[in-house]
């Protein structure tokens, strides 16, 4: 399924892309935020030391407000998780966890730098040794092995599917899965054997990875554990599409004043670009990177 080319969107509905989108969309440009209020650093947090507010205030109340602003203005919004994006000529094609395609004139991440971890025995010292946050980075690692990927949530089944075409055998360790019925339908007839109900309590191994064990007390001999909590990362993201990222820590993107990155039409603004992590830094980077991109898009447009 295609939908209509937008000329902005926003990955990320924090300060960040919410204020990106509300700069884009008085530019009289079609605008879609992709996220949810709730993953937000912010969303759990109380600020106090924001210009023009007075008192304390909970983020959770500012992103929603911010949030019906977006809506208020014209833009569109939607929960779905981004599962893969790819570089078009004249744009770029984002695949979504519902199943919908969406082309874009632009994008700008705006979803932060966060990487959730297990926090459990062997995690930390098996990292890079079997242990991976990023399936699309390092699957080709594991071809004709036997691997299990982490998570509740899209990434977690989005990187099982795609682990199939490399492992020979590949488990889905989760609580309870929370994704859209297109993405659970396409776990169920692939060959990924979910084990749902349960949790890792320790990854095992000298070396390297030798096996997991989960609370229900079941022990999985393997060669790699992929945890992949949530949605889909920027970093992941950024990378399929060529993206520069900080040679100094490899965990950022690159962008100029204007929040350019390094691919014609791809902005970033907020977290993801780095320190400071602050509210006031990630809404005047959104404000930039909206009005940019808006701009970039009609350019484009033009052009067609």
């Amino acid at each position: 399924m295609m939908s209509d080319k937008k000329d902005v969107v926003i990955i990320g509905a924090g300060p960040a892309g919410i204020q990106a989108a509300i700069h884009a969309v008085r530019k009289k440009c079609s605008v879609l935020l992709l996220g949810r209020i709730e993953r937000s650093a912010l969303y759990s947090a109380h600020v106090e030391n924001y210009a023009c507010i007075e008192g304390v205030i909970s983020g959770e109340e500012l992103l929603t407000a911010g949030l019906n602003q977006v809506k208020q203005f014209g833009a569109e919004v939607m929960d779905d998780d981004v599962l893969k994006v790819h570089q078009l000529k004249g744009g770029i094609k984002l695949e979504l966890e519902s199943g919908v395609d969406i082309e874009t004139r632009t994008l700008i991440f705006a979803n932060g730098t966060s990487r959730k971890k297990l926090k459990v025995p062997g995690e930390k010292e098996l990292f890079g040794r079997g242990v991976s946050y990023c399936v699309d980075c390092d699957a080709n690692f594991f071809r004709n092995t036997t691997v299990a990927v982490v998570g509740n949530a899209s990434a977690a089944i989005d990187g099982a599917l795609t682990l199939t075409g490399y492992a020979t055998k590949v488990y889905l360790i989760n609580q309870e899965l929370v994704a859209s019925p297109e993405l659970q339908e396409k776990l169920k007839q692939s060959t990924v054997e979910n084990i749902s109900g349960t949790w890792v309590s320790e990854i095992k191994g000298e070396g390297d990875v030798k096996s997991l064990l989960l609370e229900n007390g079941k022990e999985i001999e393997l060669d790699g554990v992929f945890i992949e909590l949530g949605a889909k990362g920027a970093m992941e993201l950024a990378l399929e599409l060529g993206i520069t990222l900080d040679m100094e820590t490899m965990s950022h993107i690159e962008t100029n004043k204007k929040t350019e990155t390094n691919v014609p039409g791809v902005y970033a603004a907020g977290d993801i670009t780095g320190h400071p992590y602050q509210m006031a830094k990630a809404v005047g980077e959104g404000c930039v990177a909206g009005m940019e991109a808006a701009t970039y898009a009609k350019k484009q447009k033009r052009s067609e």
